[in-house]
């Protein structure tokens, strides 16, 4: 329970660090210091840099000590958001020009995307390697609230400081949650059941006897099993098909993330303490999507994840049109980003991870997760440089025209409720 709460509230503190940017936007715009292009850029290197980051963290946290691997991303990301509000003060006193600033966001904000890539993998092995198979769809969907917790506190949390002493402050804030989500894991996040002196999960949830445990693992030797079982993940046609579904998903998930405040700011009239609130209740109520669907899929769909993901994904694509066409008032707004929030808390769990990780062996866990979140985070930048531009390339009189950005991000939801369809008869793998 230690390494669980570690894991979920440490991640939820660590993800502030990446979310920063999102709530700054329309001052950096108003300062004149960077235009939408730019700002679509600089996110869009968080993404590429953390989808390849992914991949490659999934696969080295299979055999890594999870604990020193994920206290290692939290301070190089708190490092990053640091460096960036030391740059936003300078900026502000004019001691740097706009092609300085635009070029060190790039860069500080691509290394940030680099150490946020050590954060999920770490928490989605410590899952493996510390529940039980009959209850991790439980588990995962409360720590899928991690995200939403981290969300929330980004807009509310770095949207007040924003509000209070200006943009650049709000990097200096996500820093400091980022250090007291360092504090929790190297207090309470354990490696291994074995680190602690206990037995192997399997022998303690009764999936195998210490007898058959051991006869398991003299078959061959563990990191040579590990690379076996990774490699027939890379095969396995079911994997990537929910590495597409997705990235639409996160398409659609980051629009409203990254560029929801500034919708409502230019296209609904609100200011922009009224937008980050809005924007941060869909976070919230993501909470309960996360916690309640990991378990109603164990206790009644009996782990079968594909119900409730298509359930959550028409939600998804019915919010998101009710927050681009319904107007400017403000409990249509709220209401749609409750229901946008409960929708992508299911499919951050299910498509985000859970569903392809059910199709493999354990041990091979990260590997899953690193090629669902390789597709789903390069997805996520992609979705960033088009927003910008589109904006960019659709604005007259200092305003941007949302018509064709409206109709991507839509376009973007539905597919990641259609795609899954091609997994509907492919049954999970319980094996180690």
């Amino acid at each position: 329970m230690q390494t669980f709460i570690a894991a979920t509230l440490g991640y939820a503190l660590y993800y502030v660090c990446r979310l920063s940017m999102g709530v700054m936007k329309q001052p950096l715009i108003d300062a004149g210091l960077l235009s939408a292009t730019q700002l679509g850029v600089i996110g869009a290197c968080l993404y590429w840099t953390y989808a390849v980051g992914k991949l490659v963290n999934g696969f080295l946290a299979d055999s890594a000590n999870i604990k020193r691997f994920m206290a290692t991303g939290i301070t190089i990301s708190v490092g990053m958001n640091f460096a960036m509000g030391v740059m936003g003060v300078s900026a502000m006193n004019g001691q740097i020009s706009n092609a300085v600033l635009f070029s060190a966001f790039c860069l500080l904000w691509a290394g940030n995307g680099w150490a946020q890539s050590m954060g999920a993998p770490a928490c989605i092995v410590s899952l493996s390697r510390w529940m039980p198979l009959k209850i991790r769809g439980t588990f995962y969907g409360v720590f899928s609230a991690s995200h939403n917790i981290g969300e929330g506190l980004s807009f509310i949390f770095v949207g007040a400081i924003v509000a209070a002493f200006g943009w650049k402050w709000g990097f200096f804030g996500a820093a400091l949650a980022g250090l007291a989500g360092l504090v929790l894991v190297l207090l309470f996040f354990h490696n291994s059941p074995e680190s602690k002196g206990l037995a192997a999960i399997e022998v303690l949830s009764g999936e195998m006897t210490q007898e058959e445990y051991e006869q398991k693992g003299s078959e061959g030797k563990p990191r040579e099993q590990t690379r076996s079982m990774q490699r027939s993940v890379i095969k396995n046609p079911g994997v990537w098909v929910l590495a597409a579904a997705s990235a639409f998903m996160y398409m659609s998930r980051y629009a409203i993330n990254e560029w929801g405040t500034i919708f409502l700011q230019e296209a609904k009239g609100y200011n922009l303490a009224e937008a980050a609130t809005v924007i941060g209740i869909n976070p919230v109520f993501g909470i309960i999507g996360t916690v309640v669907s990991g378990w109603l899929s164990d206790v009644l769909f009996k782990g079968d994840r594909k119900y409730p993901a298509l359930v959550a994904g028409v939600l998804e694509a019915i919010a998101l049109a009710l927050f681009l066409y319904g107007g400017p008032a403000k409990w249509v707004n709220i209401s749609a980003m409750i229901l946008f929030g409960i929708a992508i808390g299911v499919l951050i769990a299910f498509l985000g991870g859970l569903m392809a990780i059910d199709l493999v062996p354990r041990k091979a866990s990260g590997a899953a997760l690193g090629i669902v979140g390789i597709a789903s985070y390069a997805a996520a930048g992609l979705q960033n440089v088009i927003t910008g531009v589109l904006m960019d390339s659709n604005a007259a009189s200092g305003a941007h025209d949302f018509h064709y950005v409206s109709i991507f991000w839509l376009g973007s939801a539905i597919i990641s409720f259609l795609l899954p369809l091609l997994n509907w008869k492919r049954k999970p793998q319980n094996t180690e």
